[in-house]
Order: structure tokens, then C-alpha cells, then sequence
């Protein structure tokens, strides 16, 4: 069993079994066919939809999709994910963080957070463009921001020190 939360906190079960998949408890029924890379074509109640799969972060199992043109931010947690947060051991791989530095060269977009903000694993800290894409970067634990350490529109260095926490 699945659980796949949005960002605008819609949570749905998945049931993936031999010979159905249920969503809520419920038969999910849909026709999926690949287009191209990380793009699929699905039919499902009679609507058609273009799905691609923007980002995936397998070790915090969190995906970016973009369906239809419209972006969603998945995070899904499996049986045992499920069963540390009864236990209450939901944030033992929460790790304290130092600072972000920067994953690649590029420039700063925009910067979406500000000093003395507490932020939680996952959330969006920074935008910056790359290769000619936007990179979401994402607080790897979860801090509190000291000093932000590049402005909007500074181009950055691989490895340069973007926030301090």
C-alpha cells in the first residue's frame, strides 16, 4: 500500500494488487502508453491526459509531474514510511542541515526564502536556471535560515555556498 499526498494536501491510498489497482478502495481503471521519454498518453474516464514525469527524487520519493501543462508535486510514502510515523519515528532520517550550496553552475531566479524563515524538508528555497531549465532547489532538512548568501540574478558556481542555516 501507497499513500501519494499533494502539495495542496489531496492524500489517496494506492492498492497496487496482481490484477487491479485501487485508489481509495475503489478499482482504478485507465489506459496508459508511453510517448516519449518520461511522457505518457493516459485515458481515463473517458478524458484524455498528457502526463510527464518532470523530477523524481527517489531517496525522499517525492515526483514533479506535469499533467496536461499544469505542474503537481507528489510525495508518497510506502508501507513502512507509514508505519514510523504511527511509531512516531516519521522524522528519524531528518537530517540537520549546515548550508545549500549550489547543485550546478546557472543563475539565481528567485530566492523563496528569507532569513530567520523556518523551513521543513522538501520545501522550495531557491529557483535556478540551468542549461536553459528551471531548477527547483529544495531544503534538504529541515533549519532555520541564518543569511542567504547570493541575490536574485548573481550567476553561481558549482558547489558556491547559496544559504547558510
Amino acid at each position: 500500500m501507497l499513500q501519494v499526498k499533494t502539495t495542496n494536501d489531496k492524500t489517496w491510498q494506492v492498492d497496487i494488487q496482481k490484477d487491479a489497482i485501487l485508489v481509495n478502495g475503489a478499482p482504478f481503471s485507465w489506459d496508459i502508453s508511453p510517448i516519449g521519454p518520461n511522457t505518457f498518453h493516459i485515458i481515463k474516464d473517458n478524458k484524455s491526459y498528457t502526463a510527464e514525469l518532470v523530477q523524481a527524487d527517489y531517496q525522499t520519493k517525492s515526483f514533479t509531474i506535469k499533467l496536461n501543462g499544469s505542474i503537481h508535486t507528489l510525495s508518497v510514502k510506502d508501507r513502512f514510511d507509514l508505519l514510523l510515523d504511527q511509531l512516531g519515528m516519521g522524522n528519524a532520517n531528518a537530517q540537520k542541515i549546515n548550508d545549500v550550496k549550489a547543485p550546478m553552475p546557472g543563475l539565481i531566479l528567485d530566492i523563496k526564502v528569507k532569513p530567520g524563515q523556518e523551513v521543513k524538508k522538501g520545501d522550495p528555497i531557491m529557483i535556478l536556471e540551468a542549461m536553459k531549465m528551471e531548477n527547483i532547489l529544495k531544503s534538504p532538512g529541515d533549519g532555520v535560515v541564518k543569511e542567504i548568501k547570493v541575490a536574485v540574478k548573481q550567476n553561481v558556481e558549482k558547489n558556491q555556498v547559496l544559504i547558510l542555516f
